[in-house]
């Protein structure tokens, strides 16, 4: 019967060849990408303004308007606290016992053999490619808003969707790595407080001017409930990616330590933004707020014009983060590894990747353009098993022989509460897929 070790080593081998035959960096982690590398400071500005991308702009609306001010803000402050908690711990299982885990499939694998670190995969990838089509749509949304700035009839939205595909094809081709982001940081961020502080401009006086808003929660007791599962979906979705250990890979040593200060850079600065734009959009409109806030702005027209065109500029940059990890291991699995990322061969070989990628993303995007959804649904059965049940796991894995009775209390707790949390949630979507296929055709012109 193969051991533990032996089983996460044939996982490694199944996804990327066999590991002699890869060059390594010197840490001997076998990657195409940089491992080891950045600061601190540029992973928790990237955390930053990453995290406040064009999503925050659909936030009014799925996180607030199902659960009312009351609830709304109590889920706000718990889950935010305890994602950071969960992140927090995750950090520290960057290294178990001296070894090095630069992709979470890895270190499941490691702990719990091949099947977790398939369902791993599987959650991963799924959260990432469905986080990818959401930033895809939101690109399109706010180039179909420049438009209908200058149009009473505008091209359809499927039409947007491609050229923000390709928009991001050509970005990932030029900067393949999340370490090659930093040139780039300083652009984002300046675009990010751009369109936040004028449309936090705009929302205030719409918010002043509208006598009529209303805070009601509408629909049936079941429609509330199962709305208001989905909602907490979207307010994990806000707060982490499911992907930290990618991240944290790129950090120089101490990498726990340095990855944990970029974490209290995202809990502070990052979420006070993120959810001041949703608590003032909700304020602003109330109950009727739009799933896309620059929908709903009164004007002027140049500052719809400039929030949708930095929210769509900006989505460059932050979508590039959060499918890092697939461009990572498409470019170990089919580049070269014993020649530069910039060689003649590996031009060509990323150039395909990238495109096949894109090309797959942007279609079903422009098939299944429901926004709601893609939140949701990579809120629900991927991404609170990887951020709150995973970690609690890996926690009795390796601590639990050693632990005070009331840590496995709380850990087992938190592996039992959220995994029944997942199944709800997951239902709660699947039935607004269901909802929305039912109103919308396929390449919907929404």
């Amino acid at each position: 019967m193969a051991t533990r070790e032996e089983s996460y080593i044939e996982a490694f081998i199944t996804e990327q060849g066999p590991i002699m035959s890869s060059v390594k960096h010197e840490n001997g982690l076998t990657s195409a990408h940089t491992i080891d590398h950045d600061s601190w400071q540029q992973v928790g500005l990237l955390l930053v303004t990453s995290f406040n991308c064009g999503y925050i702009l659909s936030f009014s609306n799925l996180m607030l308007v199902p659960l009312g001010w009351t609830w709304g803000i109590i889920c706000l402050v718990v889950v935010g606290l305890y994602t950071a908690y969960a992140n927090w711990l995750l950090a520290a299982f960057h290294f178990i016992n001296g070894q090095r885990f630069i992709r979470y499939r890895d270190l499941m694998g490691f702990l719990f053999g091949r099947e977790l670190y398939y369902i791993t995969w599987v959650f991963q990838y799924l959260t990432i490619l469905l986080a990818n089509m959401g930033f895809i749509l939101l690109g399109g949304k706010a180039l179909k808003e420049i438009n209908s700035e200058f149009s009473d009839s505008p091209l359809r939205l499927q039409y947007y969707i491609i050229i923000t595909g390709a928009s991001y094809f050509l970005f990932a081709f030029l900067i393949p790595t999340m370490s090659a982001l930093r040139r780039w940081l300083g652009i984002s961020t300046i675009l990010t407080f751009a369109y936040i502080i004028i449309l936090l401009v705009v929302l205030v006086k719409d918010g002043k001017s509208n006598k009529n808003k209303d805070y009601k929660i509408h629909g049936s007791k079941v429609d509330k409930v199962f709305n208001g599962f989905g909602a907490i979906s979207a307010i994990i979705v806000c707060n982490t990616s499911g992907m930290l250990l990618e991240i944290q890979s790129t950090l120089r040593k101490p990498a726990v330590e340095n990855m944990r200060k970029a974490l209290y850079t995202q809990y502070t600065a990052g979420l006070l933004v993120y959810y001041g734009v949703s608590i003032v959009g909700y304020w602003a409109y109330g109950s009727a707020v739009s799933t896309y806030l620059p929908e709903e702005l009164s004007g002027p027209k140049w500052a719809k014009i400039v929030i949708n065109f930095a929210t769509f500029l900006q989505s460059i940059v932050s979508q590039h983060m959060f499918l890092a990890p697939i461009h990572e291991t498409l470019d170990t699995k089919f580049l070269k590894l014993d020649e530069s990322m910039d060689s003649k061969e590996n031009i060509k070989r990323r150039f395909y990747v990238r495109a096949v990628l894109f090309s797959f993303n942007t279609f079903v995007t422009a098939a299944f353009p429901f926004m709601g959804d893609f939140v949701n649904l990579f809120g629900s059965f991927t991404l609170i098993p990887i951020t709150f049940v995973f970690p609690s796991m890996i926690f009795l894995k390796v601590k639990g022989k050693t632990s005070r009775l009331e840590k496995l209390v709380w850990h087992w707790s938190n592996i039992i509460l959220f995994s029944l949390l997942a199944v709800v949630t997951t239902i709660s979507a699947v039935r607004l897929i269901v909802n929305d296929v039912q109103q919308y055709s396929f390449f919907a012109n929404t």
